[in-house]
């Protein structure tokens, strides 16, 4: 299999037809299957250091360049850790804490990546997201940690239910398509549920508070859960690189844009505040051309101080 296929199968940016043929090739021998996975394991550990240009490096050499730059940034990017199960509230079938090797993702300010977990789970992050998970699951249970945004296309397993822990609700699920939002920071939560079922429990009982079926949200508003449709897909496109919005206020886009391009915005006319605003854009086409696009609609003018790398919008 041509390796440029395979990586762009992974970056999400094959065609139907390449798509076709990496699936049909990868299923077709134990051989093939083992060599997809490892290539898929370099590909998201070069996505986690930023390396812009590995499509462009043969196979000798991308495992060297590889080597080299993980060991220098490791420490940053994915943190090899044991703790204890008091903090994740892990416990054995027999009841016992245990220790859990855990490796922590950090995803930058205007980046996101595409992983497999040891399940052979899917998950994308959005920018300025944290995610901890175990280097290996339990049998009884799948636990991770997330805080900010991440998108789940969780492999089935009735036997180990699949538990995402953020700073306000807990998520259970047996194996589903579903994305969360839930920024510490910003003390935010929102879970979609696009294929399956999810739990969405309390953190400090276990409790169950609701069931979510597919084409719902669930969103917490002044600390109670609202159930609502899920009206545009399209915003969950963000995995795909593309940033959608529909009837949001461009106070919000603006802090959205923060997160993705990593500069800080300030909006000097209260004016323009509250306009609300429907459009999408590639996140690749830069900064620039996201304001411009956002001028179309509202009248505002911004310039960059290149001393402060602040953006101010009048």
């Amino acid at each position: 299999m041509d390796k440029n296929s395979l990586y762009r199968f992974f970056e999400g940016q094959a065609s139907i037809e390449e798509m076709k043929a990496v699936k049909e090739w990868a299923e077709s021998s134990e051989e093939h299957s083992k060599q997809f996975h490892r290539e898929r394991k370099l590909f998201n550990a070069m996505i986690l250091i930023g390396n812009p240009k590995w499509t462009a490096i043969n196979t000798t050499k991308r495992n060297r360049y590889f080597i080299r730059e993980f060991l220098k940034i490791a420490s940053v990017i994915i943190i090899a850790v044991s703790i204890t199960a008091t903090i994740f509230s892990i416990t054995n079938e027999h009841h016992k804490h245990v220790d859990i090797a855990m490796q922590t993702i950090i995803v930058p300010a205007g980046q996101r990546v595409n992983i497999e977990l040891p399940d052979g789970s899917n998950v994308w992050l959005n920018a300025g997201t944290q995610m901890q998970y175990p280097v290996s699951f339990m049998e009884d249970k799948r636990e991770i940690i997330l805080d900010g945004e991440a998108y789940f296309d969780v492999a089935r397993n009735e036997k180990c239910p699949f538990i995402v822990h953020t700073h306000a609700m807990d998520i259970e699920v047996l194996g589903t398509k579903f994305n969360v939002e839930a920024y510490a920071k910003q003390q935010n939560f929102e879970a979609s549920l696009i294929q399956g079922k999810i739990k969405i429990k309390s953190p400090s009982d276990n409790n169950i508070l609701q069931v979510l079926l597919p084409d719902y949200k669930s969103t917490l508003k002044n600390g109670k859960l609202v159930i609502s449709k899920i009206e545009d897909y399209n915003i969950y496109r963000w995995k795909e690189g593309l940033y959608c919005f529909k009837n949001k206020s461009f106070i919000e886009i603006i802090k959205d844009l923060e997160k993705y391009y990593n500069l800080k915005i300030i909006v000097d006319k209260p004016s323009i505040t509250n306009i609300i605003l429907t459009g999408k854009f590639r996140i690749s086409d830069g900064l620039d051309y996201a304001l411009r696009i956002l001028q179309k609609d509202v009248p505002f003018i911004y310039n960059k101080h290149t001393t402060d790398d602040i953006i101010y919008i009048k």
